[in-house]
C-alpha cells in the first residue's frame, strides 16, 4: 500500500483523468505534488471546463465561468508543479451524452503517448454520483484496458471508511454529498492511503484556493483550519485490469 511520500515513487509516471477543474486537486492534489517533488512525471487530463459549476449563474454565465476556471486550473497546477495538462473540451454536464467510443479513442491516444505506470480517475460511483464523473470513470477504464502498458495500475479515488466517519457531520452540514454518498472503502482494500504532511497539505490548499470560484464560499463557511484538515487525506482503490480474452472486439 502507498502510505507515505517515499512510497509515491512506486507509482512511476502518473496520468490523472478527471471531469472538471478542481477534481484533480481535491482527489489527488497532494499525491501529484509529492510525485513532482521526487521527479516523477505527472500528466493531467480534464474533460470539461466546468462552465456550469456555480450557484450564481447570473454572475457566472457559462462562457465567463469557463474562462475563469481555465485560468484557475492553470494556477492550481502550477502550484502543484504539474506542467502537462490536456483539455478534452466536452460540455459540462453532458459527458454521459458523449459517444463512448469517441471519448475512449481520445484517451487511448493519450495513454499511448504518455505511457503511464499509474492512471488515476474516479470509480464507477463518481465519488458524488455526478454523471460526468461516472462517464469519465467508464471512459478511462475502457481506455486503460485497451491501451495501458503491461504492468500499469488503474486507481480509483475513494473515501476511506476509517476516516469518513470523522467528517460525517460537516459533510452533511455543508451539503457535500447527495443521499447515498460517499461510498466508503474499508482499509484492507485500499491501494493508496495518504495522510498528507503539513507542508503538502498547505500546498494542496493553496492549489484549491487558486480555484476560488469553486472553493472560496466553502472555505469561508467551513473555516480555513477545518478545510485544511478536511482535504488532508487521499485514498485510492486498485481496479484490476480486464483480462485480454474478455475484452470486446473493436
Amino acid at each position: 500500500m502507498i502510505e507515505s511520500a517515499a512510497d509515491v515513487a512506486k507509482l512511476g509516471t502518473i496520468l490523472g483523468i478527471w471531469a472538471h477543474p478542481d477534481d484533480e486537486a481535491y482527489l489527488s492534489g497532494g499525491l501529484m505534488a509529492i510525485a513532482r517533488d521526487i521527479g516523477s512525471r505527472v500528466v493531467c487530463v480534464t474533460a470539461t471546463r466546468g462552465e456550469l459549476g456555480t450557484s450564481h449563474p447570473a454572475q457566472w454565465p457559462p462562457h465567463r465561468l469557463a474562462a475563469a476556471r481555465t485560468d484557475e486550473l492553470a494556477s492550481c497546477l502550477k502550484i502543484l508543479g504539474v506542467r502537462e495538462h490536456h483539455w478534452l473540451d466536452y460540455q459540462d454536464g453532458q459527458c454521459a451524452s458523449v459517444q463512448m467510443p469517441d471519448a475512449v479513442a481520445r484517451l487511448c491516444e493519450t495513454i499511448e503517448r504518455v505511457r503511464p505506470d499509474t492512471v488515476l480517475t474516479f470509480g464507477p460511483d463518481g465519488i458524488t454520483g455526478h454523471p460526468d464523473h461516472q462517464a469519465v470513470s467508464a471512459w478511462t477504464t475502457a481506455a486503460f484496458d485497451q491501451a495501458a502498458p503491461a504492468g500499469a495500475r488503474l486507481l480509483y479515488a475513494t473515501y476511506a471508511e476509517q476516516r469518513v466517519r470523522r467528517w460525517d457531520a460537516i459533510n452533511e452540514r455543508m451539503g457535500v454529498f447527495p443521499p447515498g454518498y460517499p461510498i466508503m472503502t474499508p482499509a484492507h482494500r485500499l491501494a493508496v492511503d495518504l495522510v498528507l504532511e503539513e507542508d503538502t497539505t498547505a500546498r494542496k490548499v493553496g492549489a484549491l484556493v487558486a480555484q476560488e470560484t469553486q472553493t472560496a464560499e466553502l472555505i469561508a463557511r467551513m473555516g480555513l483550519d477545518a478545510y485544511t484538515a478536511w482535504v488532508g487525506e487521499e485514498s485510492f482503490v486498485e481496479q484490476p485490469r480486464l483480462p485480454a480474452h474478455t475484452k470486446e472486439s473493436p
